[in-house]
Formats: C-alpha cells, structure tokens, sequence
C-alpha cells in the first residue's frame, strides 16, 4: 500500500473539517462531502427534488456557462496533504466528466468572501473521473494548506473527499502552551502497530471522545504468544510526563494490562509507565516516570483489546520547538 494510505483524512469530520461553502447544492447537499461514513445508496429515497443522494450534487448546467461548480472545505488538521481521494460512488448518470483541486493557506478564521479571494494554487489539475469510481490523486508538492476547492466541470456529483496528508501546526498555538503531544492535528500519528484488524490505531489519537466502540483502536483477539503495540510518533520531540488513556466502549475486550515506554532519537527505549491495570469503559490518567526527551512512544497493550482515545502531555524540549517551527517555515 502506498505510504498516504496511514495518514489521516485532514478534511474529515470527526477531526473539524468542514464544508463552509458550494456555488450549488440544488440535489444533495455539500457537508456530505466530508461525512466520516462512507457513502451509502437507499433507493426510492425521492424528495421534491428527485431521488436523494448520499453526497454533493448540484443541478444541471442550463445558462450555457461551462462552469465549474465548486466547494470550498475547510480541513480539520492544516497540513500538507499527499493524496486527495475524489469519490463518486453511487453517482453513474450525474457524476462530473472532469474534476479539480486547488489550495491555499489562510491564517485565522477567515469568511466565505476573504476565501474566493484567496491566493488559490492547483493542487489537482483538471483531471477525468469515472463514475461510481474512487479515483486517487497523489499530490507532490510540500505545500502547507488550511482549505481546499473542490471543483466539478462543469456539474454533477460526487459522494465523498478524502485528503490524506501530514499535520503542520501553527507553532504559535504551541509555545509554552500546553498541548496533547500525539493528537493528529499537532502532527501525532502512529508509524506501526502489531494489529489493526477491527479498527486503524490513528483513530486513537482523533479529537473529542471516542463515539462508539469502532472509532477507537482494537486488535483481532490474540491466540498466540507476545502482546499488541502501537508506535506514535510525537508532535515533536518531548519529555511525557502525563498519559490519559480511554477504554470507553470497550467492556469485555479492554486490554487486562498496558504500559508505555518512550523512544529517544538514538533508538533507546525508555519505561514511562510499567505495567498496569486499566478498567474496562472507562477514562484514565497517569503520571508518567520518564525524564528523558523522546520523540516516539510505544503502547502496549496486554495480551491484545482496544484503546477508545490516548492523550499524552508534557513540554517541549528546545530541540522539539525549534523543530515544529522549522517543519512550518518550510511549508
């Protein structure tokens, strides 16, 4: 699988993204775009306006005008995205000949007008889609972005956005502030993991509590020897001092035991916290041993279960400063 296929959707719902504005919702309407389910097909679902689609749909093009209709998304996670997933599922007649993406980098919170006058760069060139297809486009530039436009040339629709990509938080929101060092929106992800056969581990480190027992992570029951981990690579290079780590849902496959160990730049492992019991559905706090600066931590998990959300806090070291602010001056 190719590497994009383990980093987050940075335009997801359940991280913050949204769709703030479309030149046309007139069939379906545009905040399905980044619905963290995947699309769904009910049959004889007609409203007023016809059979009602699982997606962004816009009407027929009658003025002459060759488009494009557009969406203006805002990502949950600013960063620099490598794969944009444009996916037409279920649209066979009323799907977009031709598809394209631009970006841009708008600091604060910006309106709808400030947004259509942003400075826009391609990201996607104007590209042919099939129907009912996902079509993958891998994006090779290294370009920090806070908001895409989706445009259809020159109508139609399309059931889901998908931009997979790496986080780069605005360093000014983390100096001396405290933050949650392995969330996905400060450039928190996990790098491996014995096991994600019912759920992927990165949704561990997703925003706001766990909604449900597959929006966590959890292994396949383990038949043999050893125990489950995870591998989470920092936001930058820290010393841990608190793990908050949640089993909410998880009531009769909550891990028996966990404990963390943190990673230095040199490859030295370093306990953090031994051994420990964790209650089934049920949130946890932990104060952690380590005195050391890592930049990875491994979670494990005893003999195998699953893990609702992990937060981890501690302060940065100058090394780690220095090193969010250079990853943003380069983008």
């Amino acid at each position: 699988m190719p590497d994009w296929t383990h980093l987050p959707d940075l335009a997801a719902r359940r991280v913050g993204g949204s769709v703030v504005a479309a030149s046309d919702e007139f069939f379906a309407e545009r905040e399905n775009l980044v619905k963290d389910e995947a699309p769904e097909y009910r049959p004889h679902t007609f409203t007023n306006k016809g059979q009602e689609y699982d997606g962004w749909e816009t009407r027929r093009r009658r003025d002459g005008s060759t488009g494009p209709d557009w969406a203006l998304v805002r990502l949950g996670i600013a960063g620099v995205p490598a794969a944009v997933v444009v996916d037409t599922a279920h649209f066979a007649g009323n799907y977009p000949p031709e598809v394209s993406v631009e970006g841009a980098c708008v600091a604060g919170h910006p309106s709808v007008e400030e947004l259509l006058v942003a400075n826009w760069h391609t990201v996607v060139p104007r590209s042919p889609v099939d129907g009912d297809t996902r079509t993958v486009f891998e994006v090779r530039h290294a370009r920090r972005l806070t908001h895409l436009r989706l445009n259809m040339h020159p109508d139609g629709g399309i059931a889901r956005l998908r931009v997979h990509g790496t986080a780069v938080p605005d360093p000014r929101w983390l100096d001396d502030v405290p933050f949650d060092l392995a969330a996905l929106r400060h450039g928190g992800r996990v790098v491996d993991c014995s096991d994600g056969f019912f759920s992927p581990p990165n949704n561990m480190l997703q925003p706001g509590l766990s909604r449900f027992m597959a929006d966590g992570w959890e292994t396949r029951r383990r038949r043999g020897a050893g125990n489950d981990w995870a591998t989470v690579a920092l936001a930058a290079e820290a010393i841990p001092k608190v793990l908050e780590l949640d089993t909410t849902h998880y009531k009769g496959n909550a891990p028996a035991e966990i404990s963390l160990d943190g990673i230095t730049a040199d490859g030295e492992r370093v306990p953090l916290l031994p051994r420990t019991t964790p209650q089934p559905d049920a949130p946890h706090r932990y104060r952690l041993t380590g005195d050391r600066p890592v930049h990875l931590v491994r979670l494990n998990i005893f003999p195998d279960g699953g893990i609702a959300r992990l937060r981890l806090y501690g302060p940065l070291t100058a090394a780690g400063r220095q090193a969010l602010h250079d990853r943003y001056s380069a983008t």
